[in-house]
């Protein structure tokens, strides 16, 4: 897996914040000859949203068994990632929404947080419980096939929280580090687990040992575990 170094941006001068809140309404669109849903098309709204244990109020998943859920009721992607996008992919067209998170925070590039972080946003209460795993219809909305599988190895897949203590969020607020996780598995070296690679299995052990670690996720990993021992 491919990791690029990153330059101090505007996102670490601003500190942790909620910088935009997005939501979005399942659309049908064309894929290889053939309608498929997504809900990944989303757009920043103004105001206080509120935001349940499922998720934003007003926003809609198309695919419940991939996103969204308890587990992953909210999508969360910095700002460092989007500067590093525009320089990479030479677009000045990458407005807040584009990688279909639904918050947009600056501040919390993918190696400073770790999965089981607990986050005061707003009125919520937040925990990190995965990264974010790209699938095909990220390549529709980037236009390119090939950009999950780029994105996924660029390490800046951004990450899902769990709502512990519901509420309202709006756009300018705080975020604040309540709780680290002990044993400090940053959303970056998670994804490792995914790729063949040297660290792959440790990785793995280390996940399964985080409590916060989404069931989708301890299944898959598991699963995973289980077959190199089987091999």
């Amino acid at each position: 897996m491919m990791f690029s170094s990153s330059a101090r941006t505007l996102g670490e001068h601003l500190g942790m914040q909620l910088q935009a809140l997005s939501l979005g309404e399942p659309r049908q669109v064309h894929h290889n000859g053939r309608l498929v849903s997504t809900g990944i098309y989303k757009q920043p709204v103004g105001g206080k949203v509120k935001v349940s244990y499922s998720g934003l109020v007003g926003d809609t998943q198309a695919d419940l068994e991939v996103h969204g859920g308890r587990d992953k009721a909210v999508y969360v992607y910095t700002i460092e990632n989007y500067a590093f996008w525009r320089k990479e992919l030479g677009r000045d067209d990458l407005s807040y929404g584009q990688f279909g998170e639904n918050f947009t925070v600056s501040g919390m590039p993918d190696e400073k947080v770790h999965v089981g972080d607990i986050y005061r946003i707003g009125e919520l209460l937040t925990q990190v419980t995965q990264p974010r795993v790209p699938c095909y219809k990220l390549g529709i909305k980037m236009e390119s096939t090939k950009f999950p599988d780029i994105f996924l190895r660029s390490g800046r897949v951004g990450f899902y929280l769990r709502v512990l203590r519901e509420g309202e969020v709006a756009a300018g607020d705080h975020i604040e580090l309540i709780e680290p996780d002990a044993r400090c598995l940053t959303i970056r070296d998670c994804m490792l687990a995914l790729v063949k690679g040297p660290r792959r299995y440790e990785i793995i052990e280390r996940a399964l040992k985080v409590d916060a670690l989404s069931e989708s996720w301890r299944r898959s990993l598991v699963k995973r575990l289980a077959a190199r021992r089987d091999a």
